[in-house]
């Protein structure tokens, strides 16, 4: 075989090799992960977990103190992920299993280790499972539906908030004691912030927020003033926050519908063609 055309194989099959090693190595890199928005849902998980462990001991404040810590890494991962540009369909089945854990599983057993299985026995049961499975429910249809400006149905964290604060609240107020009526005043906040998850109530997304836009000066003058308030009395007022954030969802709807209401023309009558 001539040289020259041997050359030119050697060409054809390097560039062949590098090819291959290309791909490989582009495979390779897709089959990688993102450290640091997954490390920082790592972080979330185990800040559910122990939420778990915390409410099986008796320790409430801790469990609830938990939730929160949850809830705030939950918010960081996210945007972490958008300003390194680090997103990945991995990350975002990571964080939705860990939301699952921390704003489903551990608020429910929370509750039920609080007072809901001693006092109400099996319908304690049946309580804290409506509000687990609400929660998957929840996130499912969030993972089908992103939503942007508004949220379908009350996020779960929020609910999980809820919970978590109801707890805390009593505990720093009455320590362990805890009757029947108490109990089942929890079981009732259970299955409301449950299924509140699960309509289709509309609520206001933080997502939507502008944070780089310039505000008026009294802006930053209430928010200090808020976070003064939530230093005061964190328990109380951070329930006080999530409780009215749930309740607008129901009040919002029931407001359009009385606007639609007051605004629609009436309903033309029949007339009879006897009259005319």
């Amino acid at each position: 075989m001539p040289e020259k055309d041997s050359s030119k194989l050697r060409a054809i099959s390097g560039s062949e090799d590098d090819a291959d090693a290309a791909e490989v190595h582009s495979t390779s890199r897709r089959r990688g992960i993102y450290l640091l928005p997954n490390l920082i849902t790592t972080g979330a998980l185990f800040a559910g977990f122990y939420a778990i462990v915390a409410g099986m001991n008796g320790q409430m404040i801790p469990a609830a103190l938990a939730i929160f810590v949850a809830m705030a890494l939950d918010t960081a991962d996210g945007r972490v992920a958008r300003r390194t540009h680090t997103e990945s369909q991995f990350g975002a089945e990571y964080d939705s299993l860990s939301d699952m854990v921390a704003f489903g599983v551990a608020p429910a057993l929370v509750a039920f280790s609080w007072g809901l299985g001693a006092e109400l026995g099996r319908v304690g049961w049946v309580v804290t499972f409506i509000y687990m499975a609400c929660a998957a429910l929840r996130l499912a249809r969030f993972n089908v539906k992103s939503d942007v400006a508004a949220f379908t149905g009350l996020p779960s964290p929020s609910a999980a908030a809820i919970i978590a604060c109801s707890v805390w609240v009593w505990t720093d107020t009455f320590g362990a004691d805890h009757g029947l009526p108490v109990a089942a005043a929890l079981g009732a906040i259970t299955v409301v912030t449950g299924l509140l998850m699960v309509s289709n109530f509309e609520y206001y997304s933080p997502k939507a927020l502008n944070l780089k836009g310039r505000v008026p000066f009294v802006t930053l003058v209430l928010a200090a003033l808020v976070f003064a308030v939530l230093l005061a009395d964190p328990p109380r007022v951070l329930l006080v926050i999530f409780g009215v954030y749930a309740i607008t969802g129901p009040v919002k709807f029931a407001w359009r519908a009385l606007r639609r209401r007051r605004s629609g023309a009436p309903e033309p009558q029949d007339q009879d063609p006897d009259q005319e």
